[in-house]
């Protein structure tokens, strides 16, 4: 199998875009891309992209929307879908391609439009991840989902609301210095712990954001990334794992099976351990989530997930820095961009182009994705010359 890098990064801004369509948010990140890589549309063999829902794009085939509008046809275009993991999946979807020969140049497109429908409908949307049969039609949301999942960890860990907003307050603050990030505003713990209830004891500012945005990332060979780029970061591990669709089949509620077992595959294929990470983007959805992520991925013991947060173990600084780029909770959560974006941050902090939020000397980092309440996991890891 070839050694594959990340040799372009490119992300748009992210918000409520009415000044774009999806197409264009698309192009946006892809002319970003493929000018910090250096490389033309042209050299670029095949295209990976991440839409998660026909209902946002208003129509079958939101793929060949981009395609067409960027002029990449008649070349391959391959459109891959796993809900909030979308992005990743494209990824590895992209690094299989290169890694067997198959193409030795991949553009990978993550982009979702989201505000193009009520937030009402999006809601509805987001809610059908889960089983549409046994779980939809009796009133489950995302948020009624993790809510499930933060009172059966607060029953058995004794993780605390405060410990939750804790996660807010970290996120929002690295967002509020990332350009690209939906909402730019640092919150308290007073704000966080009194904003409504969503779902108890999930309230405003423990959910992500209902986001447009895109993001891009171009990734090579060994042979084409030090012909082309100064600055590879290279793909040392992927793991891709899966869950039951139920909840209530589920081993536990307090822990994802698919992130530990797509952590590990990861460790194993990169030769390296939770110890060795310098840098993490995980899959926040809601604080919650964020929580479950340190314990899953190994950087806690089970059930230490709140006293890392409180003792600011995943700020800069910390044992571990987590999210900062403000995650999912303040940088938006456009889902079928999010794994994209995820690995554009992580290259920015192994090349040191993260600026005020940058990690020192970062030379590890790895990204986490979940799709859905855990039915897909993917995890990457990456590491600088």
């Amino acid at each position: 199998m070839r050694k594959v890098a990340v040799i372009g990064i490119g992300h748009g801004k992210f918000g409520v875009r009415s000044d774009a369509s999806l197409r264009e948010l698309a192009f946006e990140a892809v002319k970003a891309c493929l000018d910090d890589a250096g490389v033309t549309l042209k050299e670029v063999d095949s295209m990976v992209t991440g839409v998660a829902g026909d209902e946002f794009a208003l129509g079958l085939q939101p793929s060949a929307q981009i395609h067409d509008y960027i002029g990449f046809h008649p070349k391959p275009n391959y459109r891959v879908e796993g809900a909030c993991a979308t992005g990743s999946i494209a990824l590895r979807t992209g690094l299989m391609n290169v890694a067997s020969g198959l193409a030795d140049i991949v553009l990978v497109i993550g982009v979702e439009k989201m505000t193009e429908v009520p937030t009402s409908m999006a809601t509805e949307i987001m809610g059908k991840a889960g089983d549409s049969i046994w779980e939809y039609p009796f009133g489950t949301t995302f948020p009624g989902y993790y809510a499930l999942i933060a009172n059966a960890h607060m029953a058995e860990y004794g993780t605390t609301e405060e410990q939750l907003a804790m996660v807010a307050v970290k996120n929002h603050y690295y967002g509020s210095l990332n350009p690209y990030a939906h909402m730019q505003k640092v919150i308290d713990l007073q704000k966080a712990l009194t904003s409504f209830t969503v779902a108890y004891p999930l309230k405003l500012f423990d959910c992500s954001l209902i986001t447009d945005g895109a993001a891009a990332v171009i990734i090579a060979s060994e042979e084409k990334a030090k012909a082309i780029s100064k600055k590879p970061v290279w793909i040392v591990g992927s793991g891709l794992a899966t869950d039951t669709l139920r909840l209530g089949d589920r081993e536990s509620l307090t822990s994802i099976l698919a992130s530990r077992e797509a952590g590990k595959t990861a460790y194993k294929m990169a030769g390296v351990g939770p110890s060795d990470i310098d840098v993490a983007t995980v899959h926040d959805c809601f604080t919650i989530a964020e929580i479950i992520a340190y314990e899953d991925l190994g950087f806690c013991e089970k059930g230490e997930g709140g006293k890392l947060i409180a003792a600011k173990e995943t700020y800069l600084g910390g044992r571990i820095p987590v999210n900062v780029d403000g995650g999912l909770k303040s940088k938006g959560h456009p889902i079928g961009a999010t794994g994209v974006s995820m690995t554009v941050e992580i290259t920015k902090q192994l090349r040191g182009e993260a600026g005020e939020r940058q990690v020192k000397n970062a030379e590890i980092g790895l990204a986490h994705n979940v799709g859905g309440s855990g039915q897909v996991v993917a995890v990457h890891i990456f590491r600088r010359e």
